[in-house]
């Protein structure tokens, strides 16, 4: 495999925040989500005018089944090729995609096939570009910025749904479709200059890992055998899954359902909904700012369960103003544990199989979540919300019990930042002495001689099997703490 474009060879100094390589990156990647905003604002109205609201669902419909379908071969790809190179080719698919469906709404009214045709192939490029996006923060800063880097990510994400649907509210007021799709597709082309130069760390492989050389089939089979085997990353993704599909069809649609079961109508749905957004972007804030919280693995298990208990008492209050509490709760948990665990899988991750990793856990997101939508609609028409609500909750708990039993969780460490002198400068953390020296975690022999000098608890790395470091704790007397 081959590097095109800007390389960097060996880790960022800076803090992630301070660092114009993850900048221009996050600058990029933030342009292309509110592209997205904004394109799904156009598509939908633009089906509506075309046909009518029953249409509507099948014109989103056929964009979500290429992506479901092609996720996993989207994260073969991602670990043949550059993964950048990989994101600047769907970004560009999409611009000239949208751009073209554009030009022809402006000279005629659009066609309900032609709609449909544009949502299946920009779905079909999404595949491609959501692993790769997943892959690259490893290869643009050091292990210990991944908390910092998952945090603005998550940001970005926040706020650029945040402001997506009124930028193309107003596009379409203004100028109709037309001028929606080309807003769209301008933010796509603003992305391409940041992505083109972003460096790129050089593919690291640990011994024994062989680059890609089976059939595309292969490449697949062998990373699904990977998360089976891998003790850490495993139970993370499956973890991950669980909370997925156990709480985003009851924020979604038992939501919905919920308002108009209570009487609280449009209003009290966008106050519940708003405070589950800020509480969102609270969480990912925090790991933003904070870059590093200690006991991750059981801090996973502790955010997990308050956001199941929480989405589940959204149901139980007797009032809208205590329900938008447990929506704020439930959001800032949800974006610690939803930070919390990417960064887990990214750093535990052998560089070689971060694209199809990343395209296993987006499946259960984008993929397997949406088809519990109409089961939970049905269950609350059957029983109502709160029995509904207790039961999703229930099952995103199991992810809970998934973390607690593996020891590789419970036990997980996220590389620490180092602490920085006056002049901006790393300075060795004696407290801490093993330092990260690769993107899963390799300590250095002298940090941990320097340690048992000190009698202090060092950190170590446990080969789990498959020749990958896990980074967790010691203590002084040689238990896992």
């Amino acid at each position: 495999m081959t590097t095109t474009g800007p390389t960097m060879s060996g880790h960022a100094t800076r803090p992630a925040h301070r660092d114009g390589n993850v900048l221009r990156w996050l600058t990029a990647h933030t342009a292309s989500l509110v592209g997205d905003s904004v394109y799904f604002v156009a598509l939908g109205w633009s089906a509506q005018k075309a046909a009518g609201p029953a249409e509507v669902g099948l014109v989103m419909a056929a964009g979500a089944l290429p992506r479901a379908l092609l996720m996993l071969v989207g994260g073969v790809v991602a670990d043949r090729f550059d993964p950048r190179r990989v994101i600047l080719g769907s970004d560009v698919l999409r611009c000239l995609l949208i751009l073209s469906v554009a030009a022809g709404i402006a000279l005629t009214a659009p066609a309900l096939w032609i709609l449909v045709a544009v949502a299946l192939v920009f779905g079909a490029v999404d595949a491609l570009f959501v692993p790769a996006i997943g892959a690259l923060p490893p290869r643009i800063t050091s292990p210990d910025q991944l908390t910092r880097v998952t945090g603005m990510r998550s940001l970005s994400m926040r706020l650029s749904q945040i402001a997506g649907p009124p930028i193309g509210g107003l596009a379409m007021g203004l100028g109709g479709a037309a001028a929606a799709f080309t807003v769209a597709g301008l933010l796509f082309a603003l992305s391409l200059p940041f992505l083109w130069t972003t460096r790129v760390r050089p593919l690291e492989r640990s011994e024994g890992e062989q680059p890609g050389s089976g059939t595309a089939r292969e490449d697949l089979l062998e990373g699904l055998r990977y998360i089976r085997r891998h003790r850490l990353v495993g139970p993370l993704v499956v973890a991950g899954a669980l909370c997925e599909l156990g709480l985003i069809s009851t924020l979604n649609v038992g939501m919905v359902l919920l308002n108009a079961e209570r009487g609280w109508g449009p209003s009290g749905y966008g106050w519940i909904v708003s405070g589950f957004g800020a509480g969102a972007v609270a969480g990912a804030a925090l790991l933003t700012v904070a870059g590093w919280l200690p006991r991750a693995g059981l801090a996973l298990a502790g955010t997990l369960l308050v956001c199941s208990a929480g989405a589940v008492s959204v149901a139980l209050v007797p009032s809208l103003w205590m329900a938008v509490v447990m929506a704020l709760v439930t959001g800032s948990c949800a974006g610690v544990f939803g930070g919390l665990n990417n960064a887990l899988v990214q750093t535990a991750t052998a560089p070689a199989y971060l694209g199809r990793v990343t395209s296993v856990v987006m499946l259960a997101t984008v993929g397997l979540a949406p088809l519990g939508y109409p089961l939970v609609g049905a269950a609350i028409g059957a029983w109502g919300s709160a029995p509904v609500f207790v039961g999703c909750g229930a099952f995103a708990c199991l992810g809970v019990a998934v973390i607690l039993a593996s020891g590789a969780i419970r036990s997980a460490e996220l590389p620490r930042p180092p602490r920085r002198g006056a002049e901006d400068q790393p300075v060795p953390s004696q407290k801490h002495g093993a330092r990260h020296d690769s993107a899963r975690g390799e300590h250095t022999p002298s940090g941990a001689a320097e340690n048992a000098q000190q009698g202090g608890g060092a950190e170590q790395e446990v080969q789990d099997g498959l020749g990958t470091p896990l980074t967790t704790r010691t203590r002084t007397d040689g238990t896992l703490g």
